[in-house]
């Protein structure tokens, strides 16, 4: 058994190199034998590229195909030779059993194709704080990105991840929804299987202007999955979509998270009409 690890990346050295560190064979408890890091380098000059050759020969450098991370992940599964498929972000920094207990879950579970892994928060503390982000996977049911392993063959059954979205949002989803229809299964979620993702802040300008694309972005996920998703009718797309940003606006207000709640009550009153506009665009529920 060969696992492909496929590392997707775009500008970021710095983060690259922390995750590289810790994807080291002298760091991975798994036989070195077994798996090949392979990073698509999307950056327009290849960044990447000579920070591999310098400081990570071990690892594979493919270029990306510069047409988002969907695509770039596509490109890097395309390119690997692994039976299994294993993706981190660049940010993430993998324990040191990760890909030994990636292996005993595949040899555990042989009728399963598709695992996740655990997402855990470099520090707790700072997720509390006001516009902090970081995608956390302690329960499994998410399928993010950061942290997956899947069969090449269900991967290349399943056409890979979805690159009609716009942005790093749903896409990841959306192969959840496929392998489950395709294996007729639940993905087993693992959480002995762990990365560490930073928290970042987010800034309140750059969240306001992402509302277009993100909507649109939504739209995109709900249209392609009508009738799986819990959405009866426009109406009640509208209905739910305002249950739930209203919630989070008063569970905000209650928190204290000054910036966070601007983001939320624009996400509200603009961002929920949105949504409803482009979804009676033309491809309705």
């Amino acid at each position: 058994m060969l696992i492909s690890v496929i590392v997707p990346t775009y500008n970021r050295n710095d983060l690259l190199s922390r995750c590289l560190d810790r994807l080291n064979p002298a760091f991975q408890t798994i036989d070195p034998s077994e798996y090949k890091v392979l990073v698509t380098d999307d950056s327009k000059d290849y960044k990447a590229k000579g920070l591999l050759e310098e400081k990570y020969p071990w690892a594979e450098w493919v270029a990306g195909p510069q047409k988002g991370p969907a695509a770039n992940r596509n490109n890097g599964a395309k390119e690997s030779n692994g039976e299994w498929l294993v993706f981190i972000d660049d940010d993430c920094l993998p324990e040191r059993d990760l890909l030994e207990k990636y292996k005993k879950a595949i040899n555990e579970y042989p009728e399963s194709l598709a695992f996740e892994g655990a997402i855990l928060p470099d520090d707790y503390q700072l997720l509390k704080k006001d516009m902090s982000d970081c995608p956390v996977n302690t329960e499994g049911g998410c399928f993010w990105s950061a942290n997956i392993c899947i069969n090449k063959l269900l991967f290349e059954k399943v056409h890979g991840f979805d690159e009609e979205y716009l942005i790093a949002a749903q896409e990841d989803q959306q192969m959840k929804i496929d392998i489950e229809a395709e294996t007729k299964k639940k993905i087993v979620f693992l959480k002995q299987c762990i990365v560490i993702h930073p928290v970042r802040f987010l800034k309140v300008m750059s969240q306001i202007k992402k509302i277009p694309i993100a909507s649109k972005n939504f739209v995109i996920y709900v249209n392609k999955n009508n009738g799986i998703l819990p959405y009866n009718s426009t109406l009640d797309f509208g209905l739910k979509q305002f249950g739930f940003h209203l919630r989070r606006t008063i569970l905000l207000a209650k928190t204290g998270k000054v910036k966070s709640l601007i983001v939320s009550i624009i996400w509200l009153l603009y961002g929920v009409p949105l949504n409803i506009i482009n979804l009676r665009k033309p491809n309705k529920v």
